[in-house]
This record gives C-alpha cells, structure tokens and sequence, in this order.
C-alpha cells in the first residue's frame, strides 16, 4: 500500500462530525419531497390522462411503458453513478420506478377492462385498478378482484414477474451503483487539487 502523501496525493478528511457519503439533512429532505413529488405526480398524471379510449392500443401501451421504465431505470442508474448523494438517489430511483411500474399497470388493466368489458370480476374503474395493482405488488391478492380472462390472467402474471424484477433485480443494481457511486465521489475528494 502505498503512501498518500508520498504519492503526491493530498490527504482530504471529513469536517467533523461527518461521515464521508452520508448526505445532511436537508438533502434528506429535499430527496424525500422530491420522492414524494414524483408519485403524487405520477399517479395525478394516471388519473389525468385520457385513458378512456377504446381499441387496442392495451398491449402497445404496455410494452411501451415496459421499456419506458427500462430506460428510466437505466438513467436513474447514470445518475446514481454520478450523484453527491448516491443512497439518496438509489432512493428515489427505487420509489420512481416502482410508482411507474405500478401506475403502468393499473393504466393497462383499466385500459383492458374497457377493450374487453368482463376481463375481471367486477367492472374496474381507475381506483379498482390501482387497488388491483397494488395487492398485486404486495401479493395481498385479497380476492374481491380477479382476472377471469386469459388475456387478464397474461397481464397479471406479466405484472408479477415484473415486480419480481424489481424487487430482486433493480434492488441489487442501485446497491452497485450506489457503491460504485460512492469509490466514484471518494477518488474525487482524493485528488490533489
């Protein structure tokens, strides 16, 4: 191992009391608003956009919104790589992904319902919907709503390998990219100015 100081290197210590890839509390709290931002808006936007139109356009949506999170996913991912703060933004890239996987499939099951009146147990509005999608994710399955439909039964066993996916798959990215994040920042501080 070699010397620091000996290899030119300017040794950088933390201010006291801090701990170096440990953000302060008002980046805490601007992470977490802004966390809470993103899902008030996305599931305003859900709720906002016209999803009342017939055809089939269910399946397009959902593939579409399917690679939509894959690529939000990966630009979350650059930017966990490049932040002051990667656990912060780990973070909020986790709760983002999740809301939009989320408001995505309770878009494609409402959009369903309206292209194939009897997909499920009961008529979904866009709340149903979104209930349906939650204990879904959640694996509550409470049982008050189902897919009697092949094409419904398709979807929500799409929707279960993709929570799946997220849980285990996206989890384990964001803690690499979080550490490599973090060797990232702390060569920076490292460097001899």
């Amino acid at each position: 191992m070699t010397d620091p100081v000996a290899a030119g290197k300017r040794r950088t210590s933390p201010k006291r009391g801090a701990h170096p890839g440990r953000p302060g509390p008002g980046a805490t709290a601007v992470s977490i608003a802004r966390t809470i931002g993103i899902a008030v808006g996305l599931v305003t936007a859900y709720y906002l956009l016209p999803l009342d139109r017939r055809g089939g356009v269910t399946a397009l949506i959902l593939v579409g919104g399917l690679l939509a999170v894959g690529l939000f996913f990966g630009w979350e991912v650059w930017l966990i790589l490049r932040s002051p703060s990667p656990w912060l933004k780990a973070f909020e890239a986790l709760a983002a992904t999740v809301t939009l996987q989320l408001v995505l499939f309770a878009s494609g099951y409402y959009l369903l319902e309206r292209a194939v009146p009897g997909s499920f147990s009961e008529p979904l509005s866009r709340t149903d919907a979104l209930y349906f999608t939650l204990s879904t994710f959640t694996t509550v399955g409470f049982g008050d709503i189902a897919p009697v439909t092949g094409t419904g039964r398709v979807m929500v066993m799409c929707q279960m390998v993709c929570s799946l996916l997220v849980v285990a798959v996206a989890a384990r990215v964001l803690a690499v990219a979080v550490r490599v994040g973090l060797r990232h920042r702390e060569r920076e501080r490292q460097r001899p100015e």
